[in-house]
Parts: structure tokens; C-alpha cells; sequence
């Protein structure tokens, strides 16, 4: 099997939702999504043993949004408990691709459905550069085991 177009098993993220995450309605505020999906990734991230701080200071490399789509679906609400999923979809050199959820817990509804890609660049220069082989490896780890 191709690695880089095998998806892995969903990783999940519970995420409460609070006052400071809603509008004055109650309703999760839209851009509010971004930083639920961006805990799940770097969740992910760290489960596979990798921290970006360590990555940037040890490393000189980030990851960084790239390309994003989004589709809202039903609306999160104040005090709501929601998993947020991140399942790796492919990847390239200098990028993954993640499918993403965000899935309200009373009911298993979708709020939120995105396609993200994260590219891997230089601290310094914010160019592409290679994913280190070490998290390569922890991400084909995770594949083979997830099957």
C-alpha cells in the first residue's frame, strides 16, 4: 500500500463548548471552528510523540495552513460537548492532507466538515521543506497499525 494515499484511522479530540467560543446568540462563531480543527491536528500531532514548539526550536520547521475548504453544517451551541476528528488523507513531500469533522456528542450530528492541507516550512523563511522522516515513519506507524 502507497502511504501517500492510504487514510489513517480518525483521530478524536473532545472539545467543550464555551461562552467565549459562541456569539450573542449562542451559537458557535464561525471562525471559531478554525481553532477547534487546528487542537484535533496538533493533538495528532503530539499523540504521534511530536511537539511543534520542539519541531520549531529544535528543527526550524512549522506547519502551516495552506489550503483550506469548509463546509458548516448544523450549529454547535453553548456547553455542547463535541469531538473533533482528524484523519490524515494523503500526503505529499512537504504537506499533509487532512479530512476533518467536528461531530456534536448528543447526537452524532456533523457541525462541520473540512479539507485542509498543512505544508511543512522553514521557521525562518516560511519555504517548503521535507517532513523529517522521523514523523514520516510515526504517520506510516500509525497507518499500518489503524488498519
Amino acid at each position: 500500500m502507497n502511504p501517500e494515499t492510504v487514510p489513517c484511522a480518525a483521530f478524536r479530540w473532545p472539545v467543550r463548548v464555551y461562552y467565549e467560543d459562541t456569539d450573542a446568540g449562542g451559537v458557535v462563531y464561525h471562525a471559531t471552528y478554525l481553532n477547534f480543527l487546528e487542537r484535533a491536528r496538533t493533538e495528532w500531532l503530539r499523540a504521534l510523540g511530536f511537539e511543534q514548539d520542539r519541531l520549531r526550536e529544535e528543527q526550524g520547521l512549522l506547519f502551516v495552513a495552506r489550503r483550506m475548504g469548509i463546509e458548516f453544517r448544523s450549529a454547535a451551541r453553548f456547553n455542547d460537548r463535541l469531538t473533533v476528528t482528524a484523519s490524515l488523507s494523503g500526503r505529499g513531500r512537504a504537506s499533509f492532507d487532512f479530512a476533518q469533522q467536528v461531530l456534536r456528542d448528543d447526537d452524532g450530528g456533523v457541525c462541520v466538515r473540512a479539507s485542509i492541507n498543512i505544508a511543512c516550512v522553514d521557521a525562518a523563511s516560511l519555504r517548503p521543506v521535507r517532513i523529517p522522516e522521523a514523523i514520516l515513519l510515526a504517520v506510516d506507524s500509525e497507518i499500518v497499525d489503524g488498519l
